[in-house]
């Protein structure tokens, strides 16, 4: 088992909690070990007891973090609840982390975010040079007694691709929830003409991977348009997108392609980048 589990960063903001409550159910689902993440004064570096220090936030008036980890200390059970504190660089400490991580979750944004932003400096920098599956929480959340939407999943062939693929479907089985595999044959350099090998491709993939996930509906979809607009639209009733960090037409120093880079800025619902390990 990963050492973090699944690892949360939570900073008390309400982006925070619902990356931190996005978390919790994937721990639970995974059966795995949560481990939320605090870069924080609040307390010495290293692994407090989680009654510790919502003991010293609420003592110093920080309910909304107090209230975020005790949620999580009552949901998951306190022998599931790892709790880390540093003064790094959150960013910096999240990447190095991650690369013993399950899985990666945090908020679209942070309490230090600037009004009108839509992506903070912290998700964007995991997300482009983390490790692992990043998630980044954002959008709106599935309203009660409303059916979630399926998980979609963008699929061009590339290695990264094929790891998004299935992380997709690992989410689709925990989730009982339906697949969407988007294949957008614009914008993609390496194939020009060739887009029949590329959509033929995708039918051996998705028809390989469907053989061994009996339980999951899939629903294919094959378009000529750009794959950020594709998977964008796809997105608007799904409950998770998830894509490569580089697809097959990205650049070999890129950390972050444009699509997964579109995204996590503008996706309405939660975003999964794979960052190869």
């Amino acid at each position: 088992m990963p050492e973090y589990g699944i690892l949360a960063a939570y900073d008390g903001s309400a982006y925070g909690y619902d990356a931190l409550r996005w978390a919790v159910r994937e721990a639970k689902a995974r059966q795995l070990r949560l481990t939320v993440f605090l870069a924080s004064d609040l307390a010495p570096p290293g692994q407090p007891p989680a009654h510790d220090v919502v003991r010293l936030a609420a003592d110093r008036g920080d309910h909304l973090l107090a209230d975020g980890l005790s949620y999580a200390e009552s949901a998951v059970g306190t022998p599931w609840l790892g709790l880390e504190v540093t003064g790094e660089p959150p960013a910096q400490a999240l990447c190095e982390r991650s690369r013993d991580a399950e899985m990666t979750v945090l908020g679209a944004r942070g309490r230090s975010s600037l009004p009108g932003m839509t992506l903070g400096s912290v998700p964007w920098h995991v997300a482009a040079h983390g490790r692992g599956p990043i998630v980044v929480v954002r959008g709106r959340w599935t309203p009660v007694n409303t059916a979630a939407g399926p998980v979609v999943v963008g699929v061009d062939g590339s290695p990264a691709s094929q790891d998004a693929v299935t992380l997709a479907f690992e989410e689709a089985t925990l989730r009982q929830a339906p697949l969407t595999a988007v294949c957008a044959l614009a914008d993609a350099p390496s194939v020009v003409g060739k887009a029949h090998l590329m959509e033929e491709a995708f039918d051996h993939e998705m028809t390989r991977r469907e053989k061994d996930h009996p339980d999951v509906k899939v629903m294919r979809h094959v378009v000529h348009g750009s794959p950020r607009e594709s998977l964008l639209t796809a997105a608007a009733d799904a409950q998770l997108v998830v894509i490569g960090a580089r697809g097959r037409g990205g650049f070999k120093d890129l950390v972050l392609g444009s699509v997964p880079e579109a995204l996590i800025h503008y996706s309405p619902c939660p975003v999964a980048v794979l960052q190869r390990r």
